[in-house]
């Protein structure tokens, strides 16, 4: 999907994907992935404290570091090695181009659970 303009044409859209459920959301570079979560409208989504510091909305990054910018986040929740793997906080990053992502932690469970009551995806990555 190519980004696409606001009516003013200064705010780029861009499509973000999660893996697990295959769910698309519209996320602007102007808002947190977070942000663009909340708008799939899924109930008990744990959006914490919305500055990085609690780690409740880590997730990963899987179409690599040029596709978001992120803001400083608290390294008790993510280590500069996590970063560097694209293991972020949604509060903290905002999509550059379409983005593809896994939820991890805390926000997985809600995000990802299935109408039968089970979590699918690769819980080998959880962190």
């Amino acid at each position: 999907m190519m980004p696409f303009f606001s009516a003013d044409n200064s705010v780029s859209h861009h499509q973000v994907t999660i893996q697990e459920t295959g769910e698309h959301f519209v996320c602007t570079e102007e808002q947190h992935l977070l942000q663009g979560m909340l708008s799939l409208g899924k109930k008990g989504i744990p959006s914490g404290c919305h500055g990085g510091g609690c780690g409740v909305c880590k997730i990963r990054i899987m179409s690599g570091t040029d596709s978001y910018r992120n803001l400083s986040m608290s390294r008790a929740h993510i280590s500069a090695s996590d970063e560097a793997q694209g293991i972020v906080l949604a509060c903290r990053t905002y999509p550059l181009k379409d983005i593809e992502l896994r939820v991890l932690g805390h926000l997985r469970k809600q995000v990802v659970r299935l109408s039968n009551g089970f979590i699918t995806g690769d819980k080998a990555i959880d962190k």
